[in-house]
């Protein structure tokens, strides 16, 4: 569980986070929504100790990350997995070294339990065979899975997904989505994706919090979403909706 404290958050005289609270739960499929410049970067990145706050705390299963030891820091980082929004993944690097790039840099393994540790992931993200292939020769979903899989690669208790559906056409959106909620309940981890994609919303958000000009506005999950009264809530899953029309 992440417990989020009144997060407050600026750069110069431009207030981002406005006095954000939450709690991430475990096992669940928490998502983040809202629409550009709302803060929702900006809240991941305190969460994930990019950007310190300036007023708040951000609590990792009881640990208060910015006000604890920087080995008690490290130990937290350490469980975190992260995809990020492109994908991130190092061109001149094959899919087993970019996958294993983590173990390489953060553990003492040998090189079979490595191998043996990436090729598991790459067969639980449906890659099995592809290792030995570069980035620029497998699909952007592909590279979605790349990126989950190095993810999960040092068994996280916490895993954070940027736009993951970012680019892709929404048949691998939804695999992509169903992969993100497969890893979160089969190893009951922390998870985070920071999404506009109302299609993911209604698919696997079991814990939705709304953000509007730095504000919480709502918090509930896929099921009370359309039953909302908060007006700037239902502008935001219209305007998602309109757009998928226009575009269909």
């Amino acid at each position: 569980m992440i417990e989020i404290k009144n997060i407050v958050k600026s750069f110069g005289d431009k207030e981002v986070l406005k006095g954000v609270s939450c709690i991430l739960r475990q096992g669940e499929t928490n998502l983040i929504i809202g629409g550009s410049g709302t803060g929702k970067s900006v809240l991941l990145k305190c969460i994930i100790g990019l950007i310190k706050p300036d007023e708040g705390a951000i609590l990792y299963n009881d640990r208060d990350f910015y006000n604890s030891s920087l080995e008690v820091q490290q130990s937290i980082r350490r469980e975190m997995g992260v995809l990020f929004q492109g994908g991130a993944l190092f061109d001149s690097q094959t899919v087993h070294q970019n996958i294993q790039f983590p173990l390489d840099m953060l553990t003492t393994m040998s090189e079979a339990d490595k191998r043996e540790r990436v090729e598991f992931c790459l067969q639980r993200v449906g890659l099995e065979g592809t290792g030995k292939r570069m980035p620029s020769e497998i699909s952007g979903g592909m590279k979605k899975r790349v990126g989950i899989a190095r993810a999960i690669v040092m068994n996280p208790k916490y895993l954070f997904c940027d736009e993951p559906n970012s680019g892709l056409d929404p048949l691998t959106a939804v695999k992509i989505d169903e992969l993100i909620k497969e890893i979160t309940q089969e190893y009951n981890i922390t998870t985070l994706v920071i999404t506009h994609d109302m299609n993911s919303v209604m698919e696997i958000g079991e814990n939705i919090i709304f953000l509007h000009s730095g504000h919480k506005l709502w918090e509930g999950d896929n099921q009370t979403l359309m039953h909302s009264d908060v007006a700037e809530l239902n502008e935001f899953i219209f305007a998602n909706k309109l757009l998928r029309d226009l575009r269909s």
